[in-house]
């Protein structure tokens, strides 16, 4: 593993710690207001930091676009954190990886494979362990599942959009997903400026370290590997995620649970190799 692949491995590990620091935020603030106090700190210091370059009006619409499904993305995960664990929010939400390829399919026209269908099924008997194996499913797991399919389009839809400013159409999708976030908890959320500094701390997380910083460092160091490399990095944003809950408020899974997180990310890993 070079120098790069361990950058990412550091960013996907950030990752993972923004679940049990969002769920802990959750008893402050209302979650959509959280997001909105996230991506507003988060496009401010993009501003600040690469105002040359991401000023650029080409890629306005298309992140307007793709903040909207980041909205979506985000509001359900969120929102499905008040009644479900942080490690099945992030078990769950990596579900975006097998889902990707159906979404592609109808977009843009790619061929789906036997081994898509094989891992979305083998990803979804986990996610039926992981919730309880039962099929009233635990309102909090649904709410992710619809996370996991709006990220899902977020992917397919940046694809789409490859040829233009990856720096300039992120900061448009960050700063799109605050306008989102701020008009809806203006709306339908009490507003509250929390005094205890613990929601605070929850915020700049996920705004400076999982946001800015590790976006800065995954545009600077994923070109120096494979995509396939750095897509079974990712995958292990769930286990990051289910060891930073167990570290900082001592989430654990249930029997069946573990095994269907086992089976998610068997599926996961299935459809990261089908991309070699």
């Amino acid at each position: 593993m070079n120098r790069s692949e361990l950058v990412l491995l550091g960013i996907t590990a950030i990752w993972g710690f923004t679940f049990p620091a969002m769920k802990v935020s959750l008893d402050y603030l209302p979650p959509i207001l959280f997001l909105a106090y996230r991506f507003g700190i988060a496009s401010l210091l993009m501003l600040f930091l690469f105002r040359s370059k991401v000023l650029r009006r080409e890629t306005f619409r298309e992140g307007f676009i793709l903040g909207l499904t980041l909205f979506f993305g985000h509001g359900f995960q969120i929102v499905g954190l008040k009644y479900t664990t942080a490690s099945n929010s992030a078990f769950i939400t990596s579900l975006y990886v097998v889902f990707t390829p159906f979404i592609a399919y109808f977009i843009l026209r790619d061929r789906l494979k036997l081994r898509d269908i094989l891992s979305l099924a083998i990803a979804l008997t986990g996610l039926y362990l992981i919730s309880g194996a039962s099929l009233n499913f635990n309102y909090g797991d649904l709410l992710t599942v619809l996370c996991a399919l709006s990220f899902a389009f977020q992917i397919v839809l940046v694809q789409r959009f490859g040829e233009k400013d990856y720096l300039s159409l992120a900061f448009w999708q960050i700063t799109w997903n605050f306008v989102f976030s701020l008009a809806f908890a203006l709306l339908f959320e009490p507003f509250i400026v929390p005094m205890d500094p613990l929601p605070w701390a929850g915020v700049l997380y996920t705004s400076i370290f999982a946001t800015v910083i590790a976006f800065t460092l995954q545009v600077k160091h994923q070109r120096n590997t494979k995509a396939h490399k750095a897509a079974l990095i990712y995958s292990a944003e769930p286990i990051f995620g289910h060891i930073a809950a167990f570290l900082t408020i001592g989430e654990i899974l249930s029997a069946k649970g573990y095994l269907g997180a086992a089976l998610i990310m068997t599926g996961i890993w299935n459809e990261v190799r089908n991309q070699d």
